[in-house]
């Protein structure tokens, strides 16, 4: 009888090549030699320059802009690791495009997140890692295991070193109670929640505060920021309502048409993401701190290739 001897691989699309290399140190692991190019019409050529046959391989790729091109590459690098016979597909997402359409809103409307895991299923993936997920459901989307990482602990080490006092933490809408709850326990801060209604997609109305903010430092925690329209509206009024400073937090920023114009021209300190969406280097923010999941989402790979538990890793 032959051995079977497992091997790590990492490999990386085009979308967050920084954070994927960050993982590879961490990791001490090499990414796989390939290269994704584009024919002249725009489709899109993968190919993989050494051999994966046997290997348990994991694709590092957000899934932000250009959100279509990413989903395409991920899609066909794990075909090609499937035809190459390696032995899993572990897709690591650090952000889950078309995650804000989890559920029908209004007649015929799609659900979209769950087309999405049907498509990276389908492609030959056999296990999913991501972070903070826009809805926490969309894990039972996937019919493979799911490990659902969380950005709050990052986040809360962050506003612990930068010495916050007398703080408390706000939630921009009722859905994300739970995210701000969880933040606060983190950080020792009581909790607010802004009640708002939104007419149509980007576009929010501020309706009242529900929790004390007078006097207070006010941390607006987030999963995503788009257009930082929402984010914006809420620090006014927090501020209008007697707050002393408002920061905001948030896992995956975005950022996308007028974001940093309007985070650079709000009463914003600071707005402190992660990099599972890479920066535009062309629109600098000195409001703007990133934080690193590189060595979380890189420990997180190292349990799931050793067979230990990722739990931990939430603590």
């Amino acid at each position: 009888m032959v051995a079977c001897h497992r091997k790590l691989k990492l490999m990386t699309g085009t979308s967050n090549t920084e954070l994927a290399q960050e993982i590879s140190d961490v990791l001490g692991t090499p990414l796989v030699k390939s290269a994704v190019t584009r024919f002249s019409d725009g489709e899109i050529r993968v190919q993989i320059f050494e051999t994966v046959r046997g290997a348990d391989v994991f694709v590092i790729q957000s899934l932000g802009s250009p959100v279509h091109d990413n989903i395409m590459e991920l899609l066909i690098m794990a075909d090609a690791l499937r035809r190459a016979s390696a032995r899993s597909v572990t897709a690591v997402i650090p952000y889950y495009g078309y995650a804000r359409q989890d559920r029908k809103s209004s007649s015929r409307e799609p659900i979209t997140a769950k087309l999405l895991a049907n498509l990276i299923v389908t492609a030959g993936v056999n296990r999913v890692l991501t972070l903070d997920l826009h809805a926490p459901q969309i894990q039972g989307f996937f019919d493979i295991p799911v490990d659902h990482m969380l950005g709050a602990p990052l986040l809360a080490d962050y506003l612990k070193d930068i010495g916050l006092s007398d703080c408390v933490v706000v939630s921009p809408d009722v859905g994300g109670v739970s995210r701000a709850r969880a933040l606060a326990e983190r950080i020792g801060a009581t909790l607010a929640i802004i009640d708002k209604r939104r007419p149509k997609p980007n576009v929010s109305e501020v309706m009242h505060i529900i929790g004390d903010v007078q006097g207070k430092v006010c941390v607006l925690v987030d999963d995503i920021i788009d257009t930082a329209g929402t984010l914006c509206q809420a620090a006014d009024a927090l501020m209008a309502h007697g707050a002393k400073e408002v920061y905001a937090a948030c896992s995956h920023g975005v950022l996308s048409g007028p974001a940093i114009e309007r985070i650079n021209g709000s009463c914003l300190q600071q707005v402190v993401i992660t990099n599972s969406v890479p920066r535009d280097l062309n629109s600098p923010c000195d409001k703007v701190k990133v934080i690193s999941v590189g060595q979380m989402m890189a420990e997180a790979i190292r349990r799931i290739y050793e067979e230990l538990s990722v739990s931990i890793l939430f603590n």
